[in-house]
């Protein structure tokens, strides 16, 4: 390999990594006109085994903006990422894909007592499927696989729209 593909290599991924940390901000800060950035025109994603549903970046985005109301802290983290580029239309490195870990604490609304300590934590994992477009690299396909959940025993859990 010479320098200037092990340097465009490097860049690239510092630049999946990245999008994947803008994914886990824009989702922590409710920020869904970000989020919609982030995908390809055609981009999907995938929440059923985490209960919610399938659909295009809009339709997520605006189930999401719904079912994060239940849970006002937030803080996800995303990481044992595992990249692998790809190939598309012959072009080396037009595709990606990533394939990591997440824990996600969360906090319901409306709990008193003053606590700021998460009282539902989810984990698993992501797929994701990235294209190099002519705006950088954008999500194609998110696939969350829930493992685990842990909740509170007097709670119910929010419910599938």
């Amino acid at each position: 390999m010479t320098q200037r593909v092990e340097l465009a290599t490097v860049m690239d991924r510092l630049a999946v990594d990245g999008l994947i940390t803008d994914y886990a901000v824009a989702v922590d800060d409710g920020d869904w006109q970000a989020y919609r950035g982030l995908f390809a025109p055609d981009g999907r994603a995938d929440y059923r085994s985490a209960g919610g549903i399938e659909g295009d970046a809009a339709e997520i985005a605006g189930w999401l903006a719904q079912t994060m109301e239940l849970f006002p802290m937030r803080q996800h983290l995303i990481v044992n990422r595992r990249l692998r580029f790809g190939l598309l239309e012959h072009d080396i490195g037009d595709t990606a894909q990533v394939r990591a870990d997440f824990v996600n604490p969360m906090r319901f609304a409306g709990h008193d007592g003053g606590s700021t300590a998460p009282d539902f934590v989810c984990g698993g994992r992501y797929d994701f499927a990235l294209l190099r477009t002519d705006s950088g690299w954008r999500l194609r396909a998110v696939a969350v696989h829930e493992k685990w959940r842990r909740a509170p025993q007097n709670r119910q859990e929010p419910a599938a729209t």
